[in-house]
């Protein structure tokens, strides 16, 4: 998901190499539960990771999958690996990624207020990365952005092992910095598309989506959120949603055929932030704050529909600063049982 335009001079890892701050190596695949007591170092707000729309079917040995492309009819179910249940979904699609300024991959599970660290992410460029989006095949996507927006690419990460691979996506002028975010296809709940928000210029170009290698233009957000950017993700009930960080900052749910805004609802207590991410978990949100200062770490809030109500000290200064996040449409819609 989205975050603010401030420079990663951290050097990227070969594939698969690195260690965190506290000397974990990057294999290291602890869980990592958060709490108000929790101090962890925080330095300059890193840049966030963005998606594009997964191949096919995912293995065991292949962790990328094969087959589909992107958009234009989604991505097929994932096979040839255990945890596969009726949606055709392994179960590691089922989880929140989130994405640390210091270039590290950790899977988060929300009912459970646990993150655990995959690795620090093994993509080979000078870019930044900006943005995360994670498919159906449990692939995330990272847009990478050149510091001045004058080029973006992507990559596709494993949730697996964080190893990183490049695609043939090629980013329009204007696009090169987006938000991201999956949502399925109601008349094929196993296909998926995923949906871009242009955040390049000042203000806004609205919503595009990615067919195929490329990015087709949909629409401007419409209202007061015209010109606005936005981090986006998805519904595996084919929604699509976006936040603004407007003061106070906004849940938006966007028109993914024409990116008119259908409804915004203000999150008052949600701070305005400087480094942040969003998801989609159970039929709530979740929002992945920290302000520029580097005296406190990211903080998660929780907004949920159902009764309107914010939890923001739902986890409170979590050790690391997120700066990106991205979950598939086969994460649940309801709070499990």
């Amino acid at each position: 998901m989205r975050i603010a335009r401030w420079c990663f001079w951290m050097a990227l890892a070969a594939s698969g190499c690195g260690a965190s701050g506290d000397g974990s190596s990057a294999t290291d695949n602890r869980p990592r539960p958060g709490s108000s007591g929790d101090t962890g170092s925080a330095g300059d707000t890193g840049a966030g990771a963005s998606g594009e729309t997964g191949g096919g079917a995912g293995g065991q040995d292949d962790v990328f999958g094969s087959g589909a492309g992107i958009g234009g009819g989604g991505t097929g179910s994932g096979s040839g690996e255990s945890g596969e249940g009726e949606s055709g979904c392994i179960e590691r699609a089922e989880l929140v990624y989130v994405l640390s300024q210091d270039n590290e991959l950790y899977s988060f599970r929300p009912d459970r207020k646990e993150f655990t660290r995959i690795g620090v992410l093994g993509c080979q460029t000078n870019m930044d990365p900006n943005s995360m989006a994670v498919d159906r095949n449990a692939v995330a996507w990272v847009n990478y952005v050149r510091p001045d927006d004058s080029a973006g690419t992507l990559f596709k990460v494993s949730t697996e092992d964080a190893s990183c691979e490049s695609t043939s996506v090629e980013l329009s002028r204007g696009w090169s910095r987006l938000g991201m975010g999956f949502s399925s296809d109601l008349s094929r709940p196993e296909a998926e598309q995923l949906f871009v928000a242009g955040t390049t210029s000042t203000p806004g170009i609205g919503l595009g989506r990615i067919d195929g290698s490329s990015l087709t233009p949909v629409g401007e957000f419409s209202g007061s959120l015209r010109g606005k950017s936005a981090e986006l993700t998805g519904t595996g009930d084919g929604r699509l949603f976006g936040f603004f960080t407007t003061s106070p900052v906004q849940l938006a749910e966007i028109d993914k055929e024409t990116g008119d805004i259908i409804e915004a609802t203000p999150l008052r207590g949600i701070e305005t932030p400087s480094a942040w991410a969003f998801s989609f978990w159970g039929g709530d949100f979740y929002f992945y704050t920290a302000p520029q200062s580097a005296s406190r770490t990211t903080n998660v809030s929780r907004y949920r529909p159902s009764d309107g109500s914010i939890d923001t000290a739902y986890m409170t200064n979590i050790g690391f600063r997120i700066v990106g996040a991205g979950v598939s449409t086969c994460a649940p819609v309801e709070q499990p049982r």
